[in-house]
C-alpha cells in the first residue's frame, strides 16, 4: 500500500497517485428519457455543501491524524464546498501578476516550496452510500482543487493529485464501510504545481469546484471520443464514435442513434461488442454545419445493452459538424476565412472568486453574444465543463488553454531573463507539464466549440512545450495548436501553428503582415481593458479587412477580478491587490474587465460591441449600404429599423425587410419624407434588430447600428434682444438683466456668482483646467511624470489681468491667466453676458514650444449637488473619448451625475462625452443650466468629483461625500489609449500638443 508523503509536494515526478486516467466529460443515464432530459444522474451523488474544516498556516501546525477513523472532528468549524479557503475567513487572498507570491519573503527555486508559508486546509465529509449506488464500484471526482491534495476514506489513503483546473478521480470501492463513511481531504496551497500556476490572478486554495460520487453500470463507456468530420466539399459528413469500455460481456452490443435538432433520426449504427475499444460510424449527407454564427447541434445517443438485451447505459452527446483547418496559411472554418472577435476570460465572481456558478456562466455567455464577441480564450486554464457546453450551444469559438504559466521564472521587472526558466528544455518537468495537457484534452475533446488547443501562457519557450504541441497534433489533427511564448524564443518556433503575440502595436502587426509571413497572426491578448481604456481599438480591427492573414484577437480581459470587502464602516467595496495585507502585490492590475466584477457592463464594452459587428451599416441621405461580413448567415433573421431625429428628437421611424447574403453587400433606399427635413442638425440612425428570441437575447435586440449626421441650413446664434445693466464696482463687476445677475470678481479672477430667478448656480468659480484624473493607462505610461506640470498649472492658475467692455446689449469680461508650468504659458477666458441671462464662454490657450502634451483643455466649475439630473444631446449613451467613440451614437439620453461616473475600482477620469451639442443640468424641479456648443461640438463631463479629488483616491470609498456637481467643458481631451497599461502611449492623433494655440467656446443658458 502506498504511504502518502509530504515530499510529493516538491517532487516533479509525483503529481498523481492512484488517480484514474483522464477521460471525456460525458454524462450517462439508465434510460433514453433520462438521457433526453439530461437531468440528475442516478449514477452521480453530489457532495457539495457544508464540510467540517480545520485551517493551518503551514504543514507543521496541521492536525496530522485528522483523517483517522477514530479522530473526532465534531468540534471543528464548517466550510462551504465549492469555495476558496481564503474567502471563508481563513487566511487572506493574495493577488500578484507575474511575480511569484513568495518573492521577497523567501529565496526559492523550483521545485522548492515554502515550509513556512504553505497553508493547509483539512476537510472532512461524512456520507452514506446512496441507495442506488450500493453493491456497485464507487468513485469520487474532484473537479477542481488548488493546488495539491491528499485523499483518505475511513482512515485509508486513497490518492494524491496536482493540477488545480482539471478533474481528479479516484476509486473508493476498497475503502467503503456500511453506514457512515469518513472522507478526508488535505489541501496544500503550495506544491510543484504552484510553480506552474503563476497566472495573473488571485492566489487562493481549497476545493473550489464540484465534488461528487459516481458509480458505473455493469457495462460502461469509460471514455468517449466523437469525431464529426467533413469531406473537402463540406457537404458530406462522417460521424465516428470511439468507445472505450470498462468491460465487454459476450453478447453485449452498442447502438448509435443520430438525431437532428427536431429529434428526427437521420442515422443508426449497431455493433456487437467484442473488444473494450470499438467504433461506431454513421454517414451524413449534407449535414447542417456548426459555427459560432449558427451553432447547429445534432444529438447522438449511445446505447449499451447487456448480453440479455437489456439497456444498461445511455449517453447523450452533442455533435457539431465543422471543419477547422489551415489553408494557404490562413485559418478557415467550414471553408471560410475566420476572424476571431474574442476576449480572454477568467472564471470569477466577486464574492466567491473562481468558484463560479452556472448562473455566472450563463450571464457571461449572454453578455458576450450580445456584444458581438464570437470567441473566448480560457485564460489561462481549463474552465468548468459547463462553460464548454454553453459555448457549443450558444456559439463561441474556444481556445482551450492548458493550466500552465511560469511567468515569474523568466521575466523579472519586464526584462526577459530565463536563467532558471521552467519548463524550458528540462526533461524532468516534461511529465508533470504534459499531464496537464493530457487531462485537458481527454476531458474536453468532444466539444465542437473548441478550435484550438493552447499550450499554456507566458512560459517562455523550449523543448517541453514543443513536445506538448506535438502531443496535441498527434491525438487531434482536427484542431490547431497555439502558443504565444515562441515570440521570446524561436528555437522551437513550430510549437505554435499561428503567430500569436501579446500587446503588439498595430504598426508592429502591420510590419509582420507586410513581410511575407508564413503563419497567420492573432493577438492572443490585446486592448488591455484596465480601468478607463480600450482607446484606439479600431486600429486593430481595421487590419482584419486589410490583411487576410490577420485573423483577429482576444481582448484582455472579460471581467474585473475584484473581491467584495467591507471598509472600516461596514460598507461593501470592491477590493484589489494589497487590500488584504497581501504583499507583494500588483494592486489594481486585476481590474482589466469589459464587465465589472459584479458583471455590470463597463462603458468600454460599447466600443467593443460596435467594432466587433459582423454586419456594418453605412447610411446616407437616401439609403443605407449593408455589408454582411458573416460567413454563413444572411440577414433574413433581422429587421432594419431606421429613424430620423432633429436636434436629438425623433421625428420619423420605419422598418424594412432586408436580405443580404453572407459575404456580400446591398444598398436599400430609405423612404424618409423630405418635408420632415427643415432647419437644424439631423441624424439618420439605422439598426438591425432580432426578429425573434434567441438563446442570448430577446426579439428586438439590436445587433448592429450605423448613423449619418447632416446639417440642413446654417447654424446661427442670434444676439438676444434687450439690454443689460452694469454695476462696475471696485472689486466686482456686476452684469444684471431681467431675473438674473452675474458677478465677476477682480480679486478672485473669475465669475463668482450666477443667479437665475434668485437661485445661485455657482458654488466654485470657473477656472481653466488642464488636468484630468490619471487613468490606469496614464499611470502606466508615466504620463503623470511627463505632464505633471499641468496638475499644478490647473490647481493654482494666477489671474494677471481683468478687462471689461460694456456693449449695451451685452457685456464682455476677460480674465487673463498665467500658468505655473512656463512663464509664457497663458490662457484667456472671456465671458459675454446677454440680456436673456445666457453667457458665452470662450477659452483661448496660447501654445509654448517645448511643453509636454496637455491632458485636457477645459473650463471647470461646480454647482450645487442638488442639480444632479442630466439630459444630453451628445455621443452616447455610455462615456466615450476621442479614441473610443466609434461605438457611441449621437442621441438624446438621460442619466444622473452619480450614474455618469463609471465604477472603476481605482477612481480615475470617467464620464466624458464627445460630440456634445448640449447638456442640461437640472434639479428635481427642472431648474438649472444648459451647456450648449456654439460652433463645434464639445467634450463634456459632469461628475460628483473634481479631477483632483479623483486623483487622490485609491478606492471609491476614499472619495468625499457628494457636495457639488462638477461641470467640465472641454474643447478637447486626450484619448485614453489601451494598447497596454504599462507603457504604451496614446496614439499621436489622439493627443493634444501644448505647443499649439487652442480655442473653444460654449454657452451657459438658464433653465427655469
Amino acid at each position: 500500500m502506498t504511504k502518502p508523503s509530504l515530499k510529493w509536494l516538491t517532487d516533479v515526478d509525483t503529481f498523481k497517485v492512484n488517480r484514474i486516467n483522464a477521460h471525456s466529460d460525458h454524462r450517462y443515464y439508465e434510460t433514453m428519457q433520462e438521457a433526453r432530459n439530461r437531468g440528475l444522474m442516478n449514477f452521480r451523488h453530489d457532495l457539495n455543501g457544508t464540510w467540517k474544516f480545520s485551517y493551518a498556516v503551514n504543514p507543521t501546525s496541521r492536525i496530522e491524524s485528522f483523517y483517522e477513523l477514530d479522530y473526532d472532528c465534531s468540534g471543528w468549524g464548517m466550510i462551504q464546498v465549492p469555495g476558496h479557503i481564503q474567502l471563508q475567513g481563513h487566511g487572506n487572498p493574495h493577488y500578484v501578476n507575474t511575480m511569484y507570491p513568495w518573492d521577497g519573503h523567501e529565496e526559492l527555486r523550483p521545485p522548492e516550496i515554502s515550509t513556512k508559508q504553505n497553508t493547509v486546509g483539512s476537510y472532512v465529509k461524512y456520507f452514506d452510500i446512496p441507495e442506488q449506488m450500493e453493491e456497485k464500484p464507487l468513485f469520487i471526482s474532484f473537479q477542481g482543487v488548488e493546488t495539491a491534495f491528499y485523499v483518505w476514506l475511513n482512515g485509508e489513503f486513497v490518492g494524491y493529485s496536482e493540477d488545480s483546473f482539471t478533474p481528479a478521480d479516484f476509486e473508493l470501492t476498497p475503502y467503503l464501510h456500511s453506514g457512515k463513511n469518513k472522507l478526508a481531504v488535505e489541501v496544500y496551497q503550495r506544491s510543484t504545481g504552484s510553480w506552474l500556476e503563476d497566472q495573473d490572478f488571485w492566489r487562493f486554495s481549497g476545493i473550489f469546484r464540484d465534488v461528487y460520487l459516481y458509480s458505473k453500470p455493469e457495462i460502461h463507456v469509460d471514455d468517449l471520443h466523437v469525431k464529426a468530420e467533413l469531406d473537402d466539399t463540406y457537404k458530406n459528413g462522417e460521424l465516428h464514435v470511439e468507445l472505450q469500455l470498462s468491460k465487454v460481456p459476450k453478447g453485449a452490443k452498442a447502438q448509435l442513434i443520430l438525431e437532428d435538432a427536431e429529434q428526427n433520426v437521420i442515422g443508426k449504427a449497431e455493433q456487437e461488442l467484442s473488444d473494450k475499444n470499438t467504433t461506431l460510424n454513421i454517414a451524413v449527407t449534407n449535414p447542417e454545419l456548426w459555427s459560432a454564427e449558427s451553432p447547429y447541434l445534432y444529438q447522438a445517443f449511445i446505447q449499451l445493452y447487456n448480453e440479455s438485451g437489456q439497456l444498461v447505459e445511455v449517453i447523450p452527446q452533442d455533435i457539431g459538424f465543422r471543419c477547422f483547418e489551415m489553408k494557404n496559411n490562413i485559418m478557415h472554418i467550414n471553408g471560410k476565412r475566420i476572424v476571431f472577435k474574442g476576449v480572454n476570460r477568467h472564471e470569477f465572481n466577486p464574492y466567491h472568486g473562481r468558484a463560479i456558478t452556472k448562473e455566472d456562466m450563463i450571464a457571461d455567455i449572454k453578455i458576450m453574444k450580445r456584444h458581438n464577441i464570437n470567441a473566448v480564450r480560457t485564460a489561462h486554464y481549463p474552465n468548468q465543463t459547463y462553460w464548454y457546453e454553453l459555448c457549443d450551444q450558444y456559439g463561441l469559438y474556444v481556445i482551450d488553454e492548458v493550466n500552465l504559466e511560469t511567468h515569474g521564472s523568466w521575466q523579472k521587472l519586464d526584462i526577459v531573463e530565463p536563467s532558471w526558466v521552467i519548463p524550458g528544455d528540462k526533461d524532468e518537468w516534461k511529465d508533470i507539464v504534459l499531464d496537464r495537457a493530457i487531462s485537458m484534452f481527454e476531458r474536453d475533446k468532444n466539444h465542437p466549440s473548441i478550435l484550438i488547443w493552447s499550450c499554456g501562457n507566458e512560459s517562455y519557450g523550449g523543448k517541453v512545450l514543443y513536445e506538448m504541441s506535438n502531443y496535441f497534433r498527434e491525438v487531434d489533427p482536427s484542431r490547431l495548436v497555439h502558443y504565444e511564448g515562441v515570440f521570446h524564443n524561436r528555437e522551437y518556433n513550430d510549437t505554435s501553428d499561428m503567430e500569436s503575440r501579446m500587446y503588439a502595436k498595430p504598426a508592429e502587426i502591420e510590419a509582420y503582415l507586410k513581410n511575407d509571413p508564413e503563419k497567420p497572426f492573432i493577438t492572443c491578448e490585446y486592448m488591455h481593458a484596465m480601468g478607463n481604456s480600450v482607446g484606439g481599438m479600431k486600429k486593430y480591427t481595421d487590419l482584419e479587412d486589410k490583411y487576410p492573414m490577420y485573423q483577429g484577437g482576444f481582448i484582455w480581459d472579460y471581467i474585473d477580478q475584484g473581491i467584495i470587502k467591507k471598509d472600516r464602516y461596514g460598507n461593501d467595496f470592491v477590493a484589489y491587490g494589497g487590500d488584504f495585507g497581501d504583499q507583494p502585490t500588483d494592486y489594481n492590475f486585476c481590474g482589466n474587465g469589459l464587465v465589472f466584477a459584479d458583471r455590470k457592463l463597463t462603458p468600454q464594452i460599447q466600443e467593443v460591441r460596435f467594432l466587433y459587428q459582423n454586419i456594418e451599416l453605412y447610411p446616407d441621405r437616401e439609403g443605407v449600404k449593408i455589408t454582411n461580413k458573416q460567413l454563413f448567415n444572411d440577414t433574413s433573421d433581422l429587421i432594419l429599423k431606421y429613424t430620423l431625429s432633429n436636434e436629438g428628437e425623433e421625428v420619423f421611424t420605419n422598418q424594412l425587410e432586408v436580405d443580404v447574403a453572407p459575404g456580400s453587400e446591398e444598398y436599400y433606399e430609405l423612404n424618409i419624407p423630405g418635408e420632415l427635413i427643415k432647419q437644424g442638425e439631423y441624424v439618420i440612425h439605422t439598426s438591425l434588430l432580432l426578429k425573434a428570441d434567441t438563446l442570448w437575447a430577446e426579439e428586438g435586440y439590436e445587433i448592429a447600428f450605423g448613423e449619418y449626421i447632416f446639417q440642413n441650413g446654417e447654424q446661427t446664434f442670434a444676439v438676444p434682444d434687450g439690454k443689460v445693466s452694469i454695476a462696475d464696482g471696485d472689486v466686482n463687476i456686476g452684469v444684471h438683466g431681467e431675473d438674473f445677475h452675474a458677478i465677476f470678481s477682480r480679486k478672485a479672477g473669475s465669475l463668482v456668482s450666477l443667479q437665475y430667478a434668485g437661485k445661485e448656480m455657482i458654488t466654485k468659480a470657473p477656472m481653466p483646467l488642464f488636468w484630468r484624473a490619471l487613468t490606469d493607462n496614464d499611470r502606466g505610461n508615466q504620463f503623470g511624470f511627463d505632464s505633471g506640470g499641468w496638475y499644478a498649472a490647473s490647481f493654482m492658475p494666477r489671474c494677471m489681468n481683468v478687462s471689461f467692455e460694456n456693449k449695451d446689449t451685452h457685456a464682455v469680461v476677460n480674465f487673463d491667466y498665467a500658468l505655473s508650468i512656463h512663464q509664457d504659458a497663458k490662457v484667456t477666458i472671456s465671458y459675454t453676458v446677454y440680456s436673456d441671462g445666457s453667457l458665452n464662454v470662450q477659452s483661448s490657450y496660447h501654445g509654448v514650444k517645448g511643453l509636454p502634451d496637455l491632458p485636457i483643455h477645459a473650463v471647470s466649475f461646480t454647482i450645487s449637488a442638488d442639480y444632479d439630473q442630466l439630459d444630453w444631446f451628445a455621443n452616447g449613451p455610455e462615456e466615450n473619448y476621442i479614441d473610443r467613440d466609434n461605438g457611441a451614437r449621437l442621441c438624446r439620453f438621460k442619466n444622473t451625475v452619480k450614474e455618469n461616473m463609471a465604477a472603476y475600482i481605482n477612481p480615475q477620469e470617467s464620464g466624458n462625452r464627445t460630440g456634445v451639442r448640449k447638456v442640461s443640468i437640472t434639479n428635481d424641479k427642472g431648474q438649472g443650466i444648459r451647456i450648449v456648443a456654439n460652433h463645434q461640438p464639445l467634450e463634456c463631463n459632469v461628475s460628483p468629483y473634481t479631477a483632483f479629488e479623483l486623483e487622490n483616491a485609491s478606492h471609491p470609498y476614499e472619495l468625499p461625500n457628494i457636495h457639488h456637481t462638477v461641470v467640465t467643458v472641454a474643447g478637447k481631451q486626450r484619448g485614453v489609449g489601451g494598447d497596454d497599461s504599462w507603457g504604451a502611449p496614446v496614439h499621436e492623433e489622439f493627443r493634444i500638443s501644448a505647443e499649439e494655440d487652442f480655442q473653444f467656446e460654449f454657452r451657459i443658458e438658464p433653465i427655469s
